[in-house]
């Protein structure tokens, strides 16, 4: 196995572009190694199969769509107002990161045909929802275990409609939006 984490990230990195532009189909690791810019056959050095570079690439676009938690004065109590500036910031850093979005988007869909990625991704968004209501809970934000599931969802939807058809909430303001998620949700609880 080779183990240089730089390139192997790279690969990852092209793996996300090329997922993001030209779908399941069109990821092979010829295209991750034209996208590298490293000779024919690297991707294949770095991932035991197309089903590895599928798992890599799914765990690498998580992790760059989780937001730093030092960027936040955390230390504030827990507030909706704080809430909304958090959702506000994972909105953005989401936005800001558009191919990664596509890309989790294209292996989402991919997972409908493929059973083992299907379960891989299933197991990682159940974690990622899970995490988010256990860090809700942890962190006095107000709400309830539902309210987290309710922002979770109605925050997936505002990013598929942003970046794939962005017409649509062209008359809104989304921060606006969000911030009406927020208050509506935590009310509710």
């Amino acid at each position: 196995m080779v183990q240089n984490t730089a390139r192997r990230t790279a690969l990852v990195d092209a793996a996300v572009e090329v997922l993001a532009r030209d779908g399941a189909r069109g990821l092979t690791f010829r295209a991750v190694d034209v996208e590298a810019g490293v000779p024919k056959g690297t991707a294949s050095n770095y991932f035991a199969n197309r089903a590895d570079l599928l798992d890599q690439v799914g765990a690498h676009i998580h992790r760059r769509m989780t937001l730093d938690p030092g960027q936040y004065d955390l230390d504030r109590p827990p507030s909706p107002d704080l809430l909304t500036e958090v959702m506000r910031a994972l909105f953005h850093h989401i936005s800001d990161d558009r191919t990664g979005w596509l890309a989790l988007l294209e292996l989402r869909l991919e997972a409908i045909r493929r059973p083992e990625l299907q379960e891989a991704l299933t197991e990682t968004l159940r974690a990622n929802l899970t995490a988010n209501i256990e860090g809700r809970r942890e962190s006095g934000f107000p709400g309830d275990d539902t309210s987290t599931m309710l922002l979770y969802y109605a925050m997936t939807g505002v990013i598929l409609e942003h970046l794939t058809v962005p017409d649509v909430l062209a008359r809104f303001d989304v921060d606006d939006l969000i911030a009406a998620f927020v208050h509506r949700s935590v009310a509710e609880s």
